[in-house]
């Protein structure tokens, strides 16, 4: 899983100096002047990065969160570093953007 979060969080730090990574008990909360997402270990083979995207209708691999975490509106499942694509990278930022 390692190498899957390595790619996140390169990625969120590339969007600007004022990205704050909060470790929880059980996942890492991304924040700027609010959270807008967060990472979380969900099985032995899989990553959850949870979005905060209000408005946006859930398509495709961006899932609605449901009863997974309140915290986010929005879940994408991750199981190896290729996940970590353009629509993944749009929709952080989106979620970015808005915090």
């Amino acid at each position: 899983l390692k190498p899957i979060h390595d790619k996140l969080i390169k990625l969120v730090e590339s969007f600007g100096k004022d990205i704050e990574l909060s470790p929880k008990k059980a996942y890492v909360s991304l924040r700027r002047s609010k959270q807008f997402g967060l990472i979380q270990p969900s099985t032995a083979t899989r990553l959850d990065l949870g979005l905060n995207l209000k408005g946006v209708a859930p398509t495709g691999r961006l899932e609605a969160s449901g009863s997974w975490n309140a915290m986010v509106t929005h879940r994408v499942k991750l199981s190896s570093p290729a996940d970590v694509d353009a629509d993944l990278k749009a929709w952080l930022k989106a979620a970015y953007d808005a915090a």
